[in-house]
């Protein structure tokens, strides 16, 4: 049980989109929207892992059309998050928008996340600590993955906020925002090697 906290802990802190655009929401908009687009990507990730556990995902997946149409989506869309973030200028602006993405854009980027998947299918297949009673194996994961996912993001969220705060000169504000759209590539070139690698 230990080691499945311990890889929850180090899946779910590595940047991806949902802790990257949080960061990017707290900067760019503050506390109370960036607390409600948390809330919508919590929904998110437990509606991925209703997914995962139930089996749909697998079925969804299962037809190599449906499954590349897909992940080209998640790809293009980790570009674009990325560009946006390294075209960002000389302020720390993850994302430029008008109006925050609120709690639908946190359910809504959840649900078209890669990582999400990647996490939810490594930590609910592998790890087994209660072989003989799955149900209660898979309910203990729930609970430990959300005791762990909820403050992080809050973490990323407050980071977001006290970047927003700062003076910082303009420069760190640009390496800031290439440092995150590097990490966002990272995060694209990882699952097109993952997709690429031969079963």
């Amino acid at each position: 049980m230990l080691t499945f906290a311990a890889a929850v802990f180090f899946l779910i802190i590595t940047p991806g989109p949902g802790v990257l655009s949080t960061a990017g929401v707290g900067s760019a908009f503050g506390r109370g929207p960036g607390t409600r687009y948390v809330g919508g990507l919590f929904i998110g990730q437990n509606l991925v892992s209703a997914t995962v556990i139930s089996g749909l995902a697998a079925m969804v997946l299962a037809d190599d059309r449906l499954r590349t149409v897909l992940f080209l989506l998640s790809v293009a869309y980790l570009f674009y998050l990325a560009a946006r973030i390294a075209l960002a200028g000389s302020r720390v602006a993850f994302i430029q928008r008008s109006r925050p993405p609120g709690l639908l854009g946190g359910v809504a980027l959840q649900i078209i996340n890669p990582k999400a998947y990647a996490v939810n299918t490594t930590l609910f297949t592998g790890f087994s600590f209660l072989s003989d009673d799955l149900f209660s194996e898979t309910v203990i994961k729930l609970l430990i993955m959300n005791a762990i996912w909820i403050p992080i993001h809050f973490l990323w969220l407050w980071a977001g906020i006290r970047l927003g705060q700062l003076d910082l000169p303009e420069r760190v504000h640009r390496m800031i925002n290439v440092g995150m759209a590097l990490s966002m590539l990272l995060v694209v070139a990882l699952a097109i090697a993952a997709q690429m690698r031969p079963v």
